[in-house]
C-alpha cells in the first residue's frame, strides 16, 4: 500500500506541475506578442517621425525659396522707371490725355478776333457769329474733362477683394506700383502678358478674370460684382 501512495502522489505532482507549466508558458507567449507588438508600433512611430521630418525640412526649403522670390521681385521696385511704368502703360496714356485736352478752349479765342473783323465790317451780322461761337465754345468744354477720372494719387484699392490676389499677389503687385482697381481694369493684352511675366504667372489673370472684377469695383457696381463674383474676399479668395 506504501508503494502504491507513493506512485500515485508521483502521479498528482506530474499532473499539477505540468498544469502549472502549461500555464506559464501560455502566459510566457503572451508576453512575447506584446512585446513582439510594441517593437512593430516603435518602429511605426520611428517612420513616422521620419516621413514627417522630411516634409517639414522641405517646407522649410520651400519657404526659403518664397521669401528669396519675394525679395528678387520687389527689389526692383525701387527704380521708377524699370517695370512700374511698364505695368501701367495704359493707365498712365489715360492720364497723359487729360491735361492734352486742356488748351481746346482756344478756339472761341481764335474766333473772337474774326468776329471783331466781321463786326465792324458788317455790323448786323455780328451777333448771329457771336451767338454761334459761343455755343461751340460751350460745347467743346465738356469733351476736355475725361469720362472717368483717374484715381488720386496716393490713394490706394483694396486689392485683395479680387479673386485670386491674397497677401503675396497683393505685395507683389504693390512692388510693381499697381494700387487701384482702375490700374487692373486698364490693361491691355500686352499689359496682362508683362505682369504674367514678370510675376511667373500662367495665365491666371485671364483664368481668374482679374480685370473684369476690377471694372466693376472701379464704377462702384457693387451689385454686380457680388452677383458674379460671390466668393471674392472670403477665406478662399486666395
Amino acid at each position: 500500500m506504501t508503494f502504491f501512495y507513493i506512485v500515485l502522489a508521483f502521479l498528482v505532482g506530474v499532473l499539477v506541475g505540468w498544469f502549472i507549466w502549461g500555464r506559464l508558458r501560455g502566459e510566457l507567449d503572451s508576453l512575447r506578442g506584446d512585446l513582439d507588438r510594441t517593437r512593430s508600433e516603435r518602429d511605426r512611430l520611428r517612420a513616422d517621425a521620419d516621413r514627417l521630418t522630411g516634409e517639414l525640412d522641405a517646407c522649410g526649403k520651400t519657404r526659403a525659396d518664397l521669401e528669396r522670390r519675394l525679395r528678387e521681385t520687389s527689389a526692383p521696385s525701387a527704380k521708377p522707371s524699370s517695370s512700374a511704368p511698364a505695368a501701367l502703360v495704359s493707365t498712365a496714356a489715360k492720364a497723359k490725355s487729360a491735361p492734352a485736352a486742356k488748351p481746346a478752349p482756344a478756339k472761341p479765342a481764335a474766333a473772337k478776333p474774326a468776329a471783331a473783323k466781321s463786326a465792324a465790317a458788317k455790323p448786323a451780322a455780328s451777333k448771329p457769329a457771336a451767338a454761334k461761337a459761343a455755343p461751340k465754345a460751350a460745347a467743346s468744354k465738356p469733351a476736355a474733362v475725361p469720362k472717368k477720372a483717374a484715381p488720386a494719387a496716393g490713394k490706394a484699392d483694396n486689392l485683395r477683394r479680387l479673386i485670386g490676389i491674397g497677401p503675396v499677389n497683393d505685395k507683389l503687385l504693390k512692388g510693381l506700383g499697381v494700387t487701384t482697381y482702375a490700374q487692373i481694369a486698364g490693361w491691355t493684352a500686352a499689359d496682362v502678358k508683362r505682369i504674367e511675366d514678370t510675376l511667373n504667372f500662367d495665365g491666371r489673370i485671364a483664368r481668374e478674370n482679374w480685370v473684369e472684377q476690377a471694372k466693376l469695383l472701379a464704377t462702384g457696381d457693387e451689385k454686380e460684382f457680388a452677383r458674379q463674383f460671390p466668393s471674392a474676399g472670403t477665406a478662399n479668395n486666395s
